[in-house]
């Protein structure tokens, strides 16, 4: 099997170009050692490593190289005599004592001229001190130990009876009652304050008449003469205020615009009133 250098592809030995890349495949040959496929230009088998440039000679395998050495003899260089200055730095001259060049050794001179080197002092060990003795303490049996009594737990305290909340006082009803919401009427020609009665749920708006006594009579301001006797009514249900006309004979305007006969308009704080035409009886409504 020859493998292609370019894509890697294998192809059967005895293959001129690879069958994926058509890339020119290398001459083969076999080994002649293990019979491995190798290049032709190849110098060793990629195998067992045989020389395939000595042809003929069959590989052998070294199980160990030994390396042996030639008996080549070894030249020794010639001593070097040594330097006179090294003569001069002798043991006395550095303060050492011994012998000196001149001199012979010291196995040479008597007993006596021999100085012996100074003894050092020994420092002598103290005897070691002994342990201090400690009192043993008494041991105590876990078993002697008394075990408390278990705590008892605290009784639960009583739960409080709540007595029932008494009921809110009058004054209360009375304070409820003193901020009623009321509403007023402001003359706008004369800057009169017209405060609408409390106990009434319909307040007649007009002149003095025969019929149907007014609430609210108007016939002391100015321009009264555009105002029917019997002209408009202001009808009371909670909180909320509305104004109905009644069939005067110049009309009733809220902000300016006509209010239908049979139709009431409620009422909201700066709402302007006009009694008839041309604005000349406006009120202004406010809540107090």
């Amino acid at each position: 099997m020859i493998v292609c250098p370019n894509c890697n592809h294998p192809n059967p030995d005895g293959a001129v170009q690879c069958e994926a890349c058509y890339t020119p495949l290398p001459a083969t040959t076999n080994c002649p050692s293990c019979g491995a496929t190798v290049q032709a230009d190849a110098a060793f088998c990629g195998q067992c490593g045989y020389n395939l440039h000595s042809a003929g000679v069959p590989h052998v395998h070294n199980p160990a190289v030994v390396t042996v050495t030639p008996d080549v003899p070894v030249e020794v260089p010639p001593l070097v005599s040594p330097d006179p200055l090294l003569e001069l730095l002798q043991p006395d001259a550095l303060g050492i004592s011994g012998y000196t060049s001149s001199h012979p050794p010291e196995s040479s001179l008597p007993a006596t001229e021999v100085a012996a080197p100074p003894e050092m002092p020994v420092a002598k060990s103290s005897p070691p001190e002994p342990a201090p003795n400690i009192a043993a303490q008494p041991i105590i049996s876990i078993q002697s130990i008394p075990t408390p009594p278990p705590l008892e737990p605290a009784p639960a305290p009583e739960a409080e009876v709540q007595e029932p909340a008494a009921p809110a006082p009058t004054a209360t009803v009375a304070r409820t009652q003193l901020q009623q919401v009321t509403g007023r009427l402001i003359h706008v020609q004369s800057d009169r304050l017209i405060e609408l009665p409390q106990n009434l749920s319909v307040i007649h708006i007009g002149k003095p008449n025969d019929r149907i006594p007014p609430d609210i009579d108007v016939s002391g301001f100015p321009n009264s003469e555009i105002v029917s006797r019997i002209h408009a009514d202001i009808r009371v249900e909670g909180d909320a205020h509305y104004v109905e006309d009644v069939g005067s004979s110049n009309g009733t305007y809220i902000n300016n615009l006509p209010l239908l006969p049979g139709n009431r308009h409620r009422l909201r704080p700066g709402d302007r009133i006009s009694l008839g035409k041309g604005d000349l009886m406006t009120f202004l409504f406010q809540l107090a």
